[in-house]
């Protein structure tokens, strides 16, 4: 895949988990405006967090829902609500279903975290690690959380960032997330390791006949200072690289089951 067209812009795609409607959409939307005049957004219609990289959709007579929409203050973008999660979204997008296939997908900006590996349950960075199976260059953004959203600053944060890309290789994943703090007081801008676990977890707090009930804490264990859940609640912006799916060397235990069954056959 080209990086660009033949006006040296690329060709973006803009879409996220909290839906169509989002906020965070629409800042992430303008400021990709700024760095190509080549972007479409196709978001979910509804909220779909927690997806991950679900490849599920409504479909009506075997075809995926989809309405146009306009969005504020961005004239003339293509905008277009489906009925389907994210991951399935920058799928599409990758085999031409919103015009010619994206080079760099951005999801985002979420209501939230995406810190440490839970973000492995998240439908905003489950779009991004999709997208770059397909040599995408792409950037999931999240804003911590607060009493107010501070989407100015999330906006500033993702403009300074975006160029960034141009200094990956293709099939990139950036994972971005931005205190939820007026401007002047993010303290900067910081590489983190993924924390080993997420800002909250869930627990099973009852369960009987026909149900179980479920409620989200927020974990009591201290993430090391160099991960990003630490560095992201001491103010500073952190950017992650991730990979969507790669293997890893087996133990020499497993390697030496696996030459016994290989000799004994079935």
């Amino acid at each position: 895949m080209d990086d660009t067209d033949v006006t040296g812009r690329p060709r973006i795609l803009v879409t996220n988990d909290d839906g169509i409607d989002s906020p965070g959409l629409h800042h992430l939307a303008r400021a990709a405006c700024a760095l190509s005049p080549h972007v479409v957004v196709a978001a979910p219609r509804e909220e779909t967090s927690g997806s991950s990289a679900a490849l599920t959709a409504v479909e009506d007579q075997g075809r995926v829902v989809v309405e146009r929409r306009d969005l504020p203050d961005l004239d003339g973008v293509l905008a277009h609500a489906v009925a389907a999660a994210p991951a399935f979204i920058a799928m599409l997008a990758g085999r031409g279903a919103f015009g010619p296939a994206p080079h760099i997908v951005l999801s985002g900006i979420n209501r939230g975290p995406n810190t440490g590996r839970a973000t492995l349950h998240s439908g905003t960075v489950g779009a991004a690690l999709t997208a770059s199976l397909d040599g995408c260059r792409t950037m999931a953004l999240s804003l911590d959380v607060g009493d107010t959203w501070h989407w100015e600053t999330a906006a500033a944060v993702t403009t300074r960032l975006l160029p960034l890309l141009a200094l990956t290789d293709p099939g990139a994943v950036i994972n971005v997330n931005i205190p939820n703090l007026p401007l002047g007081e993010v303290r900067g801008i910081r590489h983190a390791v993924l924390a080993p676990f997420g800002t909250v977890q869930t627990t099973v707090t009852d369960r009987g006949h026909g149900y179980i009930a479920v409620t989200l804490t927020e974990t009591d264990t201290e993430p090391g200072p160099d991960s990003d859940a630490a560095l992201l609640a001491d103010g500073w912006t952190t950017l992650s690289l991730l990979n969507a799916l790669s293997t890893t060397a087996a133990p020499d235990r497993l390697m030496q089951a696996l030459h016994d069954l290989s000799a004994t056959g079935w």
